[in-house]
């Protein structure tokens, strides 16, 4: 079986550039997973991005499969951007690494419209500890592999704050965006405050 891991890191490069740091993390009975990141350029020279690399060598398994298919599955990989110079963001890794490590760890398919949380803020004094999981497509496509193989999907990590991952639970992904975008949040900023929930 060839390894998609050189082919995901090429469409990352392609797409987002050439990283300027990478880090990697290995959690007990995993595969390694990489963080890559990749500085701001173009007309978002502010926007710092990164990057998991390694959570797309396996498909997802549904946790009540007996036996997890080694070759079918979704894969995904992880994508989360921020306004850089605003807060020590560079902190994000191990918690970034920690959830593309989710799958492996607690059978969990991560997908577009599921919350994740690490339980600690994703960087020093940052209001969030969760992100809710947007849909693929935009900053990067998707990866086609070849058959039987499901496409790598890399999808991008909204920062969540408590009271809005609560309120997502209640109401919804849909309903949560669409209250950003009413309220002109922007996503990007380390430090931003809740929307507005009432």
């Amino acid at each position: 079986m060839a390894d998609v891991l050189p082919l995901v890191e090429a469409r990352l490069l392609s797409a987002l550039g050439e990283p300027d740091a990478r880090a990697a993390v290995t959690f007990l009975g995993t595969d390694r997973i990489e963080v890559l990141r990749f500085p701001g350029g173009g007309q978002e020279g502010d926007v710092v991005r990164y990057a998991t690399l390694g959570m797309s060598s396996q498909p997802m398994a549904d946790p009540t499969a007996v036996l997890a298919d080694p070759v079918q599955g979704p894969r995904a990989e992880l994508v989360l951007s921020v306004r850089a110079g605003l807060a020590d963001t560079d902190k994000v890794l191990r918690p970034l690494a920690v959830l593309a490590a989710s799958p492996q760890v607690e059978g969990v398919v991560v997908a577009p419209g599921a919350s994740l949380d690490v339980g600690e803020p994703l960087w020093p004094g940052a209001p969030f500890t969760s992100v809710l999981v947007a849909e693929p497509g935009g900053l990067v496509e998707d990866l086609e592999l070849d058959a039987p193989l499901d496409a790598v999907r890399f999808l991008p990590l909204l920062p969540m704050t408590q009271n809005e991952a609560a309120w997502k639970r209640v109401h919804g992904a849909q309903a949560l965006q669409e209250r950003w975008l009413t309220h002109g949040t922007d996503l990007r900023d380390p430090s931003r405050r809740s929307v507005p929930l009432e």
